[in-house]
C-alpha cells in the first residue's frame, strides 16, 4: 500500500475553486472520483490525518498513488462532471450506487399518445426525450414547479387506465398539476402541444416562459395579491436555479474539442476538453517550452498539427468543431487538412459568447492552474533534490557532495541468464546516456555476491584504464572485448527497450561516482567494497539498500543506518534502486527471450543471424540445409565457399552436430527443427 504522504500535493498547489478530483492507482487507473466546493479544503481532508479516515476512505488513499483535479465554474458543473467521469471510469471506490441507479434524468415519453413527464434512470429508451442529469432533489422540485405551468400527464399507465375507466382524475388532476387527458379535459392534440412546450422550456427556450411568469407576478402585485405573487416568485427562482446555463453539459448534438492556453514569456500550458454528445468525455494537457519567438496564433497552429497529426482520425477523434482561443495561422488551410483527416468538414472557430465561450473560460482557467502548478513543482523539484542529496550526505557522514551516484542491481531466474544493470544519477536527476548493462557468465554467475563483485570490477576497470591512459576516446583502444559487456542507451534503444529518437553514442564509462549504491544488504555491500579495494580505489563510497526494511548498509558494519521514512534522501535512494531494478529486468527479459529458442545452426562458426535467415529462406528448413552440398550452399545469399565448407563439416557424421540434441523451444518443450 502506498503512503499518502508520498503523493500529497502541497497546499498552495491546490486551487480553492470548485472542481472534480480523481485518485489514480500505481497503474494509472482511476479508483475514485469526487467533487468539492473547495478543492483545497476537500483534498487536504484526505491527507491531514489518514489514520482518522473511515475504513473505506483509508483504503482508498492508501491504494492510490496520485491525485489530480479539474477546476469548474460552479458546483452544478462539478456535479455534472463527476457524474460523467463516474460513468466513464467506473472507479472501484465509487460504490455509492450499489443498486445500479444513475443520476436521474427528466424524461418526456413523446412516443406515446399522451406524453408523460417522469424522472427516469438507467438506459435510455427509444421515443423518449431526456433532459439532465440532475440531482434527485432538484429534479423533483423542478418537475413539481413545471407541472404548475405545463400540466402534462405524469401518472403511470396503471393509474391512467383506472382514471379513464372510472371517469375521475387522480389527485394531480384535482390540484391542477395535470390537465387530466384521462377524462377528456384536454384533447390529445392540445396535450401533445403542452408536452412540446414543456420540452421547449427544458431545451433552453426558457426566456419566454419565465417572462410569462414574471408578467403574472407583476399582475399579482398590481392586484395586491402578494400570496400568489410569492408563489410565482418561488417558481421563477426554482426555474432559474435549475436552468442556469451549465458550462459542462452542452447541447446533446455538440461534438467539439475546446482548447485554451495560458502563457508567459518562456512557457505555455494548454488544456483541451473533448466534448462528445454534449458531455466532457476526456481532458488532456500539455506544457510547452517556447523554443522560438512564436505568436499565439502560431502556437495554436502547431498545437493542432501535433495533436491531430499524431492521432489522425482512425478512432473518430476529430470532432465537427475545434474551438480555439485565437484563430490559428493559415486557418483555412488547416481546416482543409483536418477535414481530410476526418473525411468530413471541420470548423475551426473562436467562440465569442454563449455556452461554448463559457466552457472555453473554464478550460482556460484549468490551463492557468496547470502552468502555475508546473512552475511550482519545477522550482520545488530543485529544492527537493538539493535537500535529498544533502540529507543523504549527512546521514552517511560523507566528506564530499554527492554529485554523481551509480546504482547496481543483479537480475536472474534461479541462476540462469544472469545480468546486471548500472544506472546513473547526476545532481539528483537520471543520466540515461551513462546507463550500462552487463552479462554475467562463468563462475561470476554462481551467486549474487560473486556477480556484484564481477560487475563492479569490470565497471571500474574501465575507469582505471581511462585514468592511466590520460586520453579521452583513445582509452578504449586497449580494452579486451570480454570486458566490454556494458551496453549504453544506444544499445538499449536498438534492442527496443528504450524509446528515444536521439540515442547517445557508445562512450566510455565517464568519471567515477562519489557514491555506489547496490541493491541488497550486507553481503552485496561487502562484495562491492571488496571489488573496489582489489582495484585500489579508495575515493568511492559504497552503500546498500535492502528491500525488506529499506535500511542502508555500510561496508563492514554490523548495524544498518536507518533513515526516517519521510527522508528525501531515502526517497532518492529508493528511486535510484527501483530504476536500476527496472533496467536490469528489461535486459534480463530480452536475454531470456533470445535463449528460449535454440537452433542447430547456432553453433556454425562464422554464421550470423542474417546468414541463417538467408539459408532458411533458400532451403526452407534446417533439414534442407543439412542435406545440401557445399556447392548448393554457396548458391544462398551471402554464403561463400569457406562458410559453405564450415556448414558441411558442422553437420558431418563426425562433426560437432552429430551428438547435438534437436532444437527445441525451451519454454514449451516443442521440437522446432529436425
Amino acid at each position: 500500500m502506498a503512503n499518502p504522504a508520498s503523493y500529497r500535493p502541497k497546499t498552495g498547489e491546490i486551487p480553492t475553486n470548485p472542481g472534480v478530483y480523481r485518485f489514480r492507482d500505481a497503474h494509472g487507473r482511476v479508483i475514485y472520483v469526487g467533487k468539492a466546493k473547495s478543492l483545497r479544503s476537500r483534498l487536504n481532508s484526505y491527507f491531514a490525518n489518514p489514520a482518522g479516515l473511515l475504513p473505506k476512505t483509508y483504503a482508498m488513499v492508501h491504494a492510490a498513488s496520485s491525485v489530480e483535479w479539474t477546476v469548474v465554474g460552479s458546483e452544478l458543473e462539478s456535479l455534472q462532471l463527476e457524474y460523467t467521469w463516474i460513468k466513464e471510469f467506473k472507479p472501484r471506490f465509487n460504490v455509492v450506487f450499489r443498486d445500479d441507479k444513475t443520476y436521474p434524468y427528466l424524461a418526456v415519453t413523446v412516443g406515446e399518445k399522451y406524453p408523460r413527464v417522469q424522472v427516469m434512470r438507467g438506459d435510455k429508451r427509444k421515443g423518449t426525450r431526456y433532459f439532465g442529469p440532475y440531482t434527485a432533489g432538484a429534479i423533483r422540485e423542478t418537475m413539481d414547479t413545471l407541472l404548475r405551468v405545463f400540466p402534462v400527464r405524469s401518472c403511470s399507465a396503471g393509474v391512467f387506465k383506472r382514471a379513464e375507466a372510472s371517469g375521475r382524475p387522480c389527485l394531480l388532476g384535482y390540484i391542477d398539476k395535470c390537465s387530466a387527458p384521462c377524462v377528456g379535459r384536454i384533447s390529445p392534440e392540445d396535450h401533445r402541444a403542452l408536452a412540446e412546450d414543456f420540452c421547449a422550456f427544458m431545451g433552453g427556450e426558457a426566456k419566454r416562459f419565465i417572462a410569462k411568469l414574471e408578467k403574472q407576478m407583476a399582475e399579482a402585485v398590481a392586484e395586491l395579491d402578494y400570496e400568489r405573487a410569492a408563489r410565482v416568485r418561488d417558481d421563477i427562482t426554482a426555474l432559474r436555479k435549475v436552468f442556469e446555463r451549465n458550462a459542462v453539459v452542452l447541447a446533446e448534438d455538440t461534438d467539439a474539442d475546446i482548447f485554451a492556453l495560458h502563457e508567459d514569456e518562456l512557457e505555455a500550458a494548454v488544456q483541451v476538453f473533448h466534448v462528445r454528445g454534449g458531455r466532457i468525455r476526456g481532458q488532456r494537457g500539455w506544457v510547452v517550452e517556447k523554443v522560438e519567438d512564436s505568436t499565439t496564433p502560431d502556437l495554436v497552429e502547431h498545437l493542432l498539427q501535433q495533436v491531430y497529426g499524431e492521432d489522425g482520425d482512425s478512432h473518430g477523434r476529430l470532432p465537427r468543431e475545434v474551438l480555439v482561443p485565437v484563430a490559428p495561422s493559415n486557418t483555412e488551410e488547416l481546416a482543409l487538412w483536418l477535414g481530410g483527416l476526418r473525411g468530413a468538414k471541420v470548423d475551426i472557430r473562436v467562440p465569442q459568447r454563449g455556452d461554448k465561450a463559457a466552457l472555453m473560460s473554464t478550460v482556460r482557467e484549468n490551463a492557468e492552474h496547470a502552468l502555475k502548478l508546473h512552475k511550482t513543482r519545477r522550482a520545488g523539484d530543485l529544492t527537493v533534490r538539493s535537500q535529498a542529496l544533502q540529507e543523504l550526505q549527512e546521514a552517511l557522514d560523507l566528506p564530499v557532495p554527492l554529485l554523481r551516484i551509480e546504482c547496481f542491481d543483479v537480475s536472474h531466474v534461479q541462476g540462469t541468464n544472469v545480468v546486471a544493470s548500472m544506472v546513473v544519477v547526476e545532481d539528483g536527476l537520471p543520466k540515461k546516456a551513462d546507463y550500462r548493462k552487463f552479462s554475467v557468465t562463468g563462475p561470476a554467475a554462481a551467486d549474487d555476491t560473486a556477480a556484484m563483485h564481477d560487475v563492479l570490477t569490470r565497471r571500474f576497470r574501465h575507469y582505471l584504464q581511462d585514468k592511466s591512459a590520460q586520453v579521452g576516446e583513445a582509452a578504449l583502444a586497449g580494452v579486451p572485448a570480454e570486458a566490454e559487456e556494458g551496453l549504453g542507451q544506444e544499445q538499449e534503444a536498438q534492442a527496443g527497450l528504450l524509446d528515444t529518437t536521439t540515442p547517445a553514442p557508445r562512450a566510455r564509462f565517464a568519471y567515477p561516482p562519489n557514491l555506489v549504491v547496490v541493491d541488497g544488504g550486507k553481503p552485496q555491500v561487502n562484495a562491492a567494497a571488496r571489488a573496489l579495494a582489489d582495484l585500489g580505489i579508495d575515493d568511492v563510497y559504497v552503500v546498500g539498500l535492502a528491500k525488506r526494511l529499506e535500511e542502508v548498509w555500510l561496508p563492514d558494519s554490523d548495524f544498518p543506518v536507518i533513515l526516517p521514512r519521510t527522508s528525501q534522501g531515502l526517497y532518492l535512494l529508493q528511486r535510484i534502486r527501483d530504476e536500476a531494478h527496472r533496467f536490469a529486468i528489461s535486459f534480463h527479459r530480452q536475454k531470456r527471450g533470445k535463449a528460449m529458442t535454440v537452433s542447430a545452426l547456432d553453433g556454425v562458426p562464422g554464421l550470423g543471424a542474417s546468414k541463417r535467415k538467408a539459408l532458411l529462406a533458400h532451403f526452407g528448413s534446417v533439414k534442407g540445409v543439412k542435406a545440401a552440398s557445399a556447392a548448393e550452399l554457396s548458391q544462398a545469399k551471402g554464403i561463400g565457399p569457406a562458410l559453405a565448407g564450415a556448414i558441411v563439416n558442422h553437420f558431418a557424421p563426425d562433426g560437432p552436430e552429430a551428438a547435438a540434441v534437436p532444437a527445441i523451444n525451451m519454454t514449451t518443450g516443442e521440437i522446432i527443427e529436425t
